[in-house]
């Protein structure tokens, strides 16, 4: 994969190239771009370029000093941008909400449109139990270590109330293989996801930032599962009726991670939003 140096450290990305509108399509923590391998194949009209945040799925550590916090992330994604001089953006969000905040923070000049799909949002940060569990595990002396190990087995992978909750179809070993190696092999891996888990602000701070996304008068499509355990369903409605221009599509049969378990819809919806 190309890779990028940003302030933080080195960010690897994948990028289908092109001249076609461009797709920044982001992931959650302790994921990476591969969360979108259902959707991108049959995006060919379009420029894709997934980034892989470091979020925990990341394999270069970034730098010891690098500002990992909530906020700090999100104006990471807007360096990204700045550095690859991407333009005239559709950023995706998907599990992870925090890349909302560059609106929040007037970083957003670079994103004509916004797709938020079943992610954090307004004090739902970090969502639901395995959220909680992370960060959790983040306070406890080798407690992300721990977890990270045993999220090796796949029982705990696919047991309700983790792992289990974040998709209704199974995600094949190997890529959840990728996903939780990095962070369980390296000790650096860790301290970056423990920087971003211990860096959750209060619920107040959450609830400011997200009153300040009105002022992003460009399109917006809220895509929500309605069998989602772990982003309230209230909130897509919610989202959509806080930008003024915006759509909100419901979604069957799905979790959080709707590119796994629906990316037909996904694929559908991306299509009717951005002109090719």
């Amino acid at each position: 994969m190309p890779e990028i140096e940003l302030s933080a450290g080195p960010v690897e990305y994948s990028d289908t190239g092109g001249d076609g509108p461009v797709l920044v399509l982001l992931h959650g923590l302790t994921i990476d771009g591969s969360v979108w391998r259902k959707v991108v194949p049959d995006l060919g009209e379009y420029r894709c370029v997934r980034p892989t945040l470091p979020l925990g799925s990341h394999r270069k550590p970034m730098r010891p000093d690098a500002d990992l916090s909530m906020l700090g992330m999100a104006l990471l994604v807007g360096e990204f941008l700045e550095k690859l001089d991407l333009r005239d953006v559709t950023l995706v969000l998907n599990d992870w909400g925090g890349a909302q905040f560059l609106i929040s923070e007037g970083k957003a000049d670079r994103v004509a449109r916004l797709v938020l799909v079943a992610c954090e949002a307004f004090d739902n940060y970090p969502p639901g139990l395995p959220g909680k569990l992370i960060v959790a595990a983040t306070r406890a002396p080798g407690g992300l270590a721990a977890t990270m190990k045993l999220l090796r087995f796949q029982a705990v992978r696919r047991a309700p109330g983790g792992w289990g909750w974040m998709s209704k179809q199974p995600v094949p070993r190997e890529v959840m293989d990728g996903w939780f190696g990095p962070a369980a092999a390296s000790p650096e891996i860790r301290r970056d996801i423990k920087k971003y888990g211990l860096s959750v602000p209060p619920r107040e701070t959450l609830l400011e930032w997200s009153e300040r996304l009105k002022a992003f008068d460009r399109p917006v499509l809220v895509v929500w599962a309605k069998e989602d355990k772990l982003m309230p369903r209230e909130h897509g409605p919610r989202l959509a009726a806080l930008f003024p221009d915006a759509k909100l599509v419901e979604v069957e049969d799905s979790y959080t991670l709707v590119p796994e378990d629906r990316p037909d819809v996904l694929i559908k919806e991306l299509r009717e939003f951005v002109p090719a």
